[in-house]
């Protein structure tokens, strides 16, 4: 399946759009990201559009150090609930194991390993999208999010033994220098950050004893099972897709990398159908948008992918017992009549 990020990971993509002189919003439908759900951190979607709309936001701008700007302005809360845990840890061996444990609850496609040998150690980052896509801007995001994680446990005068990637120098390398010190390399080997492996016992200031067993049983009532991942994978995709009229159980077998069938297993399995899945999307967005009057009906309809403005009627009224123009005119709230009818294409 290709492998899903949250919208987190484009915070303060605006702001730092906006000061190289390029139209986030228009980029961003480029890659297929609606720019309202930057509002919504914790959605998931396709890790591979982000890598390609920091790499076209570079190009564009003509500024190659775009990963690095986002990465200036990131903080420990962007990793959403995982952060609460990670501070409460008692040092930082413990909180970048803690990180990279749990990676999958932030990026699915991002993977990173540490390892300690002769003194010294290195974190390695990667990434795995399912499928083939350039890399140098989410791979400086990404290793500028843990410089700054770094520094956060280590204190801002801490400097690293090596910053290190894969890909050529920019033109200009100022930026990196700022950001990373003197002791950036590139077309090195690897990805990542090597440091002294004495820095993994500097305890946490931040750390409240009292509170790590807290902050891990919280963390433990967020990880959700396997079926529960692809369910909600599913209904991420079909709410993603319903406006632009692809929204089949084929394009989202497609989108997750898989077939129909293992689509159709998994749902099963979540005691779910796709035609379920998909009654139940339209359920929720035909309840604020049916009470939003800036959509006329017929907008709805083609914004929940129906054929025509009659068969959405149609299957409103086997959902809330009355038509979308009725329960607009009456303002009462909606509530379904009764379990969701199979949804007319």
């Amino acid at each position: 399946m290709k492998t899903l990020a949250r919208y987190a990971a484009l915070n303060s993509y605006v702001e730092v759009s906006q000061s190289v002189g390029i139209d986030p919003a228009r980029l961003m439908r480029g890659v297929g990201l609606d720019p309202a759900d930057l509002g919504l951190p914790d959605r998931w979607i396709p890790a591979v559009a982000i890598a390609r709309l920091l790499e076209q936001s570079a190009a564009t701008s003509g500024h190659q150090d775009f990963g690095l700007r986002l990465a200036e302005r990131r903080r420990l809360a962007n990793l959403g609930p995982l952060s609460l845990v990670i501070r409460e840890e008692s040092d930082l061996r413990s909180a970048l194991g803690m990180l990279i444990r749990h990676e999958n609850m932030y990026n699915e496609a991002l993977r990173m390993r540490m390892s300690v040998m002769n003194g010294l150690a290195t974190v390695r980052i990667g990434f795995e999208f399912g499928e083939s896509a350039q890399t140098r801007q989410a791979t400086e995001l990404a290793v500028g999010v843990l410089h700054r994680l770094l520094r956060d446990f280590l204190g801002t005068l801490w400097q690293p033994v090596t910053v290190c990637f894969t890909h050529p120098p920019p033109a200009d390398a100022s930026t990196h220098r700022k950001f990373f010190g003197p002791a950036v390399k590139f077309e090195h080997e690897f990805n990542g950050i090597v440091f002294y492996a004495s820095d993994l016992d500097t305890p946490n200031k931040m750390a409240d004893p009292q509170l790590r067993t807290y902050a891990q049983q919280f963390l433990d009532s967020l990880e959700p099972s396997k079926e529960t991942t692809t369910l909600n994978r599913v209904r991420e995709l079909v709410e993603l897709l319903l406006p632009s009229g692809r929204c089949s159980v084929e394009q989202i077998a497609r989108s997750l990398g898989v077939d129909r069938r293992t689509v159709h297993r998994h749902l099963a399995d979540a005691n779910e159908t796709f035609s379920s899945v998909l009654n139940s999307i339209r359920t929720e967005l035909a309840e604020h948008m049916v009470s939003n009057r800036r959509y006329s009906l017929t907008e709805i309809a083609t914004l929940l992918s129906f054929s025509s403005s009659s068969n959405f009627s149609r299957w409103f009224r086997g959902r809330f017992g009355c038509s979308p123009s009725q329960w607009r005119a009456s303002g009462v709230p909606l509530a379904p009549v009764a379990s969701a009818a199979s949804p007319t294409a």
